[in-house]
């Protein structure tokens, strides 16, 4: 059974920091594109960072130069540094992996706010 477990979440002030954590079981992680997406209420889900199983990166235009995405192999574990935060980055953020199939975590809590 697939899982996706994140963690690091909370609540931050704008031009904070926080760095959230993804560990997957269940698959075989080394060959798997992760990614994390995030949906603030009211909104749609949206692409935040994806990093393929060979390291490639792309973010999304609003998080780029702010967010950073890693992985560790041998860990299992996907990561995503957040940098300089705004309130308009609050959201739920979710872990994804992709290998044939499409996982989904449920969900971590983001708030940026003073």
């Amino acid at each position: 059974q697939v899982q996706l477990v994140e963690s690091g979440g909370g609540s931050v002030q704008p031009g904070g920091s926080l760095r959230l954590s993804c560990v997957a079981s269940g698959i075989v992680f080394r060959f798997s594109a992760m990614g994390w997406y995030r949906q603030a209420p009211g909104k749609e889900r949206e692409l935040v960072a994806h990093i393929t199983s060979g390291g490639g990166t792309n973010y999304g235009s609003s998080v780029k130069g702010r967010f950073t995405i890693s992985r560790d192999n041998d860990k299992n574990t996907v990561y995503l540094q957040m940098n300089s935060l705004k309130p308009e980055d609050t959201a739920v953020y979710y872990c994804q992996a992709e290998r044939v199939t499409t996982y989904w975590g449920k969900g971590t809590l983001v708030t940026v706010s003073s």
